[in-house]
């Protein structure tokens, strides 16, 4: 993945339930200079958490044409980012893509990412309250138990989520995590962090360790076109595409969002019980952050066999073949649903 540096800046990762609310706003000054323009049919709203912070949610509605009834049956989907992106990179393609298969999708930037505000602390939170603020969301603004898709250190929010819905602890501490309809793992960082793919790459292959060590770490990807295009995206992807989600990337993390030693000091996240809830793991082969050992450590992790898709990358949900990803998830989708279509 990356050198040891990397795992300082590279960090999206897991408030509590209060009075909280929902508001259309356009005009809100908040992070990016260059703010992302929204597709025809898409929403972004403000979710006020507790601590009087907002949280940009962008929202696109499932096809209002379907006349089955089966989309009614259909969970919500909320999306959860990795590193140096913001709700919008959901947006851009899986969005249309996943409204038009009948499913309601919301996206979160998490504290200090995107248009959401930013703490007054050096960091954005840690890893439980990440947890609880897309908790806080479910809770009071969604009406079925969604699903729940994060992608890289996203992956590892969803992941402690996951492990945290029935924590007594948890719960004690003023926070609860509603039940969720399913989860999907996205090239996501593994259960035990990011430590066993620094050392695999510094072992195996020093030469693409210092390329992302420079890449994400010393934020090379910014400035120089091919690192970006290497880091995240397919060889074929055209430079104009890569060009302009580089610069939306740029704008996206204003802050880091955790303090790594108590971030690795919370790791591996806790197991779960076995079939307690519907767990797709999916990964791509051109992967230039998160290798095959990676991948196949969280599919060992939750008892699943993980999915790994040929002709995309780390990206795969902005990539040039990104419908590859996309109708992977359908497909499992459609068959978390298959049951209530049968009735």
């Amino acid at each position: 993945m990356a050198g040891l540096a990397f795992l300082h800046t590279s960090s999206l990762l897991l408030t509590k339930s209060c009075s909280i609310k929902m508001a259309v706003t356009d005009h809100k000054a908040h992070g990016m200079g260059v703010p992302y323009q929204l597709k025809q049919g898409q929403t972004r709203l403000f979710h006020q958490l507790p601590s009087g912070l907002e949280m940009e949610v962008i929202t696109q509605k499932k096809n209002p044409n379907d006349r089955t009834g089966k989309s009614d049956l259909n969970p919500p989907l909320l999306f959860i980012h990795g590193s140096y992106h913001a709700a919008w990179c959901w947006a851009e393609h899986w969005f249309p893509f996943f409204s038009t298969n009948g499913f309601d999708c919301y996206a979160v930037s998490l504290l200090g990412q995107g248009e959401s505000d930013a703490p007054a602390a050096p960091v954005a939170g840690s890893l439980q309250t990440h947890a609880g603020d897309v908790a806080d969301f479910i809770q009071k603004e969604l009406k079925l138990s969604p699903v729940l898709l994060g992608h890289s250190f996203g992956g590892l929010i969803v992941q402690y989520y996951v492990a945290n819905i029935r924590n007594e602890q948890f719960l004690e501490m003023g926070s609860s995590c509603p039940k969720l309809a399913g989860a999907v793992l996205v090239c996501s960082v593994p259960p035990s962090g990011n430590s066993g793919l620094v050392w695999r790459y510094l072992l195996s292959n020093p030469i693409a360790a210092f390329k992302v060590t420079r890449s994400l770490a010393a934020k090379g990807f910014q400035t120089s076109l091919p690192l970006c295009k290497e880091t995240f995206f397919s060889a074929s992807m055209e430079d104009h595409q890569v060009q302009r989600y580089q610069e939306l990337m740029k704008e996206s993390s204003r802050m880091p969002l955790f303090d790594l030693r108590k971030l690795n000091a919370s790791l591996p996240v806790p197991s779960v019980p076995k079939s307690s809830i519907e767990i797709l793991v999916v990964g791509a082969m051109d992967d230039f952050i998160v290798d095959s050992e990676g991948l196949q450590e969280t599919g060992k992790f939750y008892g699943v066999s993980p999915v790994c898709i040929q002709g995309v990358a780390h990206d795969m949900m902005l990539d040039c073949s990104w419908e590859k990803g996309a109708e992977v998830i359908l497909s499992w989708l459609n068959g978390l649903n298959k049951q209530h279509y049968l009735v």
